[in-house]
């Protein structure tokens, strides 16, 4: 890098896996990756896949959902910060009707205040051209009726993005939000199973009808989250500030 340090990419929720997806897109761009999870084990794991790849990845062991990951992410930056990437999960938690209150207040606070801690921390590091990208979710414009606390959290999310948007645009640090639709993940293959019990049916069944709410009858890929977070560094990419970027596979149906 001509004896130049490699500008930095902070990635919440990065032993995930979408977070290990974005990672090695962010390193092929050029970028040193700070790796945040809340499992020193894990991240471990991440770094020892990608060592000695690109610029390398440094971890960096911190709750998001609590505002002592602040000091950590802080000390975990030092130079300019080029991209935030905001992705934790949360969990599925029910519908509306069941879903504990304070699964709802937990995934919110993971969503929204986990961003805004994570924009705090690394403020001083911004610079023009640097983004902040949040990973939701396409149930926060198409209510379910089993992801209540998705659906509210995301939903929240999206007007934090486009506020965030605002506030940077000055400075010119721009906002995006990617919302994916189902993906094919450990994850989603869980909730599969647990809808399939509770429907007495197979899980090929419960992954066959949610692969039929899409108009490609298709879930999401985390090469395709990585592939749009890794669009959004370029900087035709500033038109597109405070507004969502739809990897729902053809899921959402309705006009914004």
């Amino acid at each position: 890098m001509d004896g130049k340090q490699a500008e930095l990419a902070v990635v919440v929720g990065a032993t995930g896996d979408f977070g290990q997806a974005i990672v090695g897109r962010l390193l092929q761009a050029g970028l040193g990756v700070v790796a945040v999870a809340r499992s020193a084990g894990s991240l471990d794991a991440l770094c020892s896949e990608f060592a000695g790849v690109g610029a390398g990845v440094r971890a960096c062991v911190a709750d998001i959902g609590d505002d002592s990951a602040i000091a950590a992410l802080t000390a975990s930056v030092d130079r300019p910060v080029r991209a935030v990437v905001h992705g934790p999960g949360v969990a599925v938690a029910g519908g509306i009707l069941n879903a504990p209150t304070a699964a709802l207040v937990d995934a919110v606070n993971i969503k929204v205040g986990g961003l805004l801690r994570l924009v705090r921390a690394v403020d001083e590091r911004l610079v023009a051209g640097s983004r902040l990208i949040a990973i939701g979710g396409h149930y926060g414009f198409e209510p379910t009726a089993y992801a209540a606390s998705a659906g509210i959290a995301n939903a929240a999310l999206v007007n934090a993005v486009r506020q965030l948007s605002l506030a940077y645009g000055e400075r010119g640090i721009t906002a995006h939000l990617i919302a994916p639709g189902p993906a094919d993940t450990a994850r989603l293959h869980r909730v599969a199973a647990d809808r399939a019990a509770m429907r007495g049916v197979t899980v090929d069944t419960v992954l066959d009808d949610m692969r039929a709410e899409s108009s490609i009858r298709a879930f999401t890929t985390p090469a395709q989250v990585a592939w749009a977070v890794s669009t959004l560094l370029a900087p035709e990419a500033d038109a597109m500030t405070g507004a969502t970027l739809m990897l729902d596979s053809g899921r959402r149906r309705g006009l914004p």
